[in-house]
């Protein structure tokens, strides 16, 4: 069995892929993935032993370039030619394809598949996209929801008219490059029959939704070998269990002097801190309190820390609750306001108020995290965090090629 997993986005994005490669390898499936071409995605994908297939530019470089809202219809629609131009030839004569990633990406991916006859799989890692009666939709750029607007079916319908405004034309005109017919629809295209949410039910819990069928898998989790570079572990044994700050890919505009703001908020506690480098490439002077690292293994590190400050991505998030270790959330966009709602609703952490933290905010979030009632909830929680999701998926998966093999043969 041959399986393409297709995403365009962030490390968030790439690396639940690596955790479902790892499984359908176990069961002797061939994978590659599409992906952008960075080079932490080429070293990540090559550790497990799959090529990357890049697709588009570098995911870093546009995520810091940080282009203006008025420009994505024409981003859009050349990262659905960019799917089309690079998934197609590998796609054809797989047996199946998994399209994650932003709505043009996934997208994209889909009419590939369509296009050259292989089953399809469309999957979310939260769950803000799918239509739900009791939530109401993220806010595209451009297209704020309408003012005072309470009825969720309303702002739904609003979201639907906004992705169709967004991606529409571009993803058509692709399409038809692929002598496929147009789509009207796009939003339900995406989502299609049968959605897969790849996400913890304890830290994201689906209500059914009456004409929406979804398949929550639970998390995939990418492997851990614990492992540590010598110098992180040398810091950790050091001295007292430090405070992790890193903000993944976020470029943090909005609060550019936030390494040495958390670093203060830190020290104010007492705390050693170990700071990650991530997309904004935050600095600091190292010392016998404070550590600079790149790529870290957080699975191996959020066990040994005593509080994870980060920006509250679906995966950052996932690891530390997962880990035990009590988090202060600094939302930024998008799903990281509803993550860093989780981890206060759950009480395992703080969610800080707002993207660009003071010395005090901070101070005072950290102060709510390392309370050790926090501790002892997170630890609670974490034993209820599912271990199975992306062997969970794999499974399915193979359950989706065997059903297209019958009908083909049928």
């Amino acid at each position: 069995m041959r399986v393409v997993l297709s995403t365009y986005g962030s490390r968030g994005d790439v690396e639940p892929l690596v955790g479902l490669a790892v499984e359908l390898q176990a069961m002797g499936a061939e994978v590659q993935v599409c992906a952008p071409p960075d080079e932490d995605f080429v070293e990540r994908l090559a550790g497990i032993g799959v090529a990357l297939v890049g697709v588009g530019p570098s995911a870093r470089a546009l995520t810091r370039a940080a282009p203006p809202p008025t420009s994505i219809p024409e981003r859009a629609a050349q990262i659905v030619a960019d799917q089309v131009r690079a998934i197609a030839p590998v796609a054809e004569g797989a047996d199946a394809l998994v399209a994650t990633g932003m709505v043009p990406a996934a997208a994209g991916a889909l009419s590939v598949a369509e296009a050259v006859g292989v089953p399809a799989v469309s999957v979310t890692f939260q769950q803000l996209t799918l239509p739900a009666a009791h939530r109401r939709p993220l806010a595209y750029p451009g297209h704020p929801l309408p003012p005072g607007e309470t009825d969720h079916r309303v702002l739904w319908r609003h979201d639907r008219e906004a992705i169709n405004d967004l991606f529409r034309d571009g993803l058509n005109a692709s399409r038809a490059t692929l002598g496929l017919v147009p789509v009207d629809d796009v939003r339900g295209y995406v989502l299609g029959d049968r959605p897969w949410l790849a996400s913890d039910p304890v830290l994201d819990p689906w209500i059914p939704t009456p004409g929406l069928e979804i398949v929550q898998t639970g998390a995939w989790f990418a492997p851990s070998d614990g492992r540590l570079a010598p110098e992180v572990e040398r810091f950790l044994d050091a001295g007292d269990p430090p405070v992790y700050v890193g903000f993944g890919s976020m470029p943090m505009h909005a609060a550019a002097d936030v390494a040495q703001v958390a670093l203060a908020a830190v020290r104010a506690h007492g705390r050693r801190a170990v700071l990650l480098r991530g997309w904004a490439d935050l600095t600091a002077v190292e010392g016998d309190d404070v550590l600079v690292v790149g790529e870290v293994d957080q699975a191996a590190l959020f066990g040994r820390v005593a509080a994870a400050v980060h920006h509250g991505g679906a995966g950052t998030t996932l690891t530390a609750t997962r880990a035990g270790v009590p988090q202060v959330v600094v939302a930024q966009a998008a799903d990281q306001p509803y993550w860093a709602g989780r981890v206060a609703d759950l009480g395992i952490g703080a969610a800080h108020d707002g993207p660009a933290p003071t010395v005090a905010s901070l101070t005072a979030a950290l102060e709510v995290a390392l309370a050790p009632e926090v501790r002892e909830r997170a630890a609670a929680v974490a034993a209820h965090v599912r271990t199975d999701g992306a062997a969970v998926a794999a499974r399915l998966l193979v359950d989706v090629v065997e059903r297209d093999r019958l009908a083909v043969t049928a």
